[in-house]
């Protein structure tokens, strides 16, 4: 990975924790939101991924889904 993917990756991940506390929503709630709609997650993983800061847009995508944003402006990232 290069030091500009390792750069956006780091943003992704402090984007997607910013919007979890700004929801009230922990690890473990993610998992259950998540599972509910379909995606195999569990509080581990997801603990795993935002700590590396890799994970697929789909992923990303579901949590904006799944915490209730109706957008997202590259601007926050």
């Amino acid at each position: 990975m290069t030091e500009k993917e390792k750069e956006w990756a780091q943003r992704a991940s402090r984007f997607i924790k910013a919007e979890l506390k700004r929801a009230g929503v922990g690890y473990k709630e993610l998992a259950e939101r998540l599972n509910a709609h379909g995606l195999e997650e569990t509080e581990a993983s997801i603990t795993s991924q935002l700590g590396r800061g890799t994970f697929a847009v789909t992923f990303f995508l579901a949590v904006v889904t799944v915490i209730g944003l109706s957008a997202v402006s590259l601007e926050d990232l």
